[in-house]
């Protein structure tokens, strides 16, 4: 049974709060934009993207997300390969997940394909103070890339949480032809994260997103990680490492497994004297059954995508949804 609606932001009743991570394969209108590369995802396109095509993956995420959240609303869910506000609204108010109200971050990013990041947060938990949004920046602008958003607020009135919401450089041109970008892609949330503990060296903070690498990549262990005092609280704990160090992924390349949706987490939300924290074991990756369909070129099981280049297969996405549980004391 689905939990109800908290009040205000009084302490929350459940013990604990899920937050959600998950890539929505381009969740694109069917409106064909003069600013941006998305005449594929048209009824006359390539992809013959027609609004029955788009309230059937609508209704699948959104279905997705609830099971993620074990039957329950999740406090928080950030999203990347959304085309715009209109899809957003869509989801949270034309299907299953109209029944909690959620609320919308996003802007339009510079971004080609107008493909942003967005995040999606429970109003009666999750009350916003300040957001923003961090340009990723090159020596050239011949590739603009998606920004990164970020999200300060108040959970259930316990405690502030800082959230980030990244979608990195994919490796379509090579994996170390692109890997500059997501360096800097890098660099740059760790800027942003460092600006955040000279304020507050005890702040929670949670990164989420799509990093288009693996925990044991250069972006990440030397452009996010490099450098930190892991001993000290002000610093970030990648939390999907164990689970990549057991060869669980988050998405199939052809007969591999690799886990590129990622949380981060700041020490002090490791910290279960605090009001509100987390534990490394509470993340995972939601492999449900009916996400999953046989491969039957690489054997095993593959992630139900929407398309498959050009054909349309049905599913939610060609990733799987990511999930950490916060806890209260």
């Amino acid at each position: 049974m689905m939990a109800l609606p908290l009040v205000g932001h009084a302490r929350p009743a459940s013990p604990d709060d899920v937050v959600v991570f998950y890539n929505l394969e381009n969740l694109f209108d069917t409106v064909d934009s003069p600013v941006t590369q998305d005449t594929d995802f048209t009824p006359q396109g390539r992809n013959k993207w027609t609004g029955k095509r788009l309230a059937g993956k609508l209704d699948a995420i959104a279905g997705t997300i609830i099971a993620a959240g074990s039957g329950e609303f999740p406090i928080l869910v950030g999203v990347c390969e959304i085309e715009n506000r209109e899809v957003l609204r869509l989801l949270v108010e034309k299907t299953s997940l109209s029944r909690i109200g959620y609320g919308i971050l996003h802007r339009d990013s510079p971004d080609p394909r107008g493909i942003d990041v967005a995040l999606l947060y429970r109003s009666d938990g999750f009350e916003v103070l300040h957001t923003a949004w961090f340009k990723v920046c090159y020596a050239s602008d011949s590739c603009p890339t998606r920004e990164i958003l970020y999200a300060k607020g108040v959970l259930h009135g316990l405690d502030t949480l800082h959230v980030l919401v990244t979608h990195w450089p994919s490796k379509l041109s090579g994996a170390t032809k692109s890997e500059p970008r997501r360096m800097r892609a890098a660099t740059t949330l760790r800027a942003i994260t460092d600006s955040v503990f000279r304020v507050n060296p005890r702040a929670n903070i949670i990164v989420m997103g799509d990093f288009n690498d693996t925990p044991d990549s250069r972006p990440i262990t030397e452009g996010l990680l490099g450098g930190q005092d892991t001993a000290g609280t002000a610093c970030l704990h990648n939390l999907m490492l164990p689970l990549a160090r057991r060869g669980e992924g988050s998405l199939k390349y052809r007969a591999k497994w690799e886990l590129v949706d990622l949380f981060f987490v700041s020490g002090n939300l490791l910290n279960s004297a605090e009001p509100v924290y987390c534990r490394p074991a509470g993340v995972s990756i939601f492999r449900a059954p009916f996400l999953l369909v046989p491969d039957e070129r690489y054997l095993g099981d593959k992630v139900h995508r929407t398309y498959m280049g050009v054909r349309y297969k049905g599913g939610a996405s060609d990733h799987l949804p990511i999930t950490m549980r916060l806890m209260f004391r």
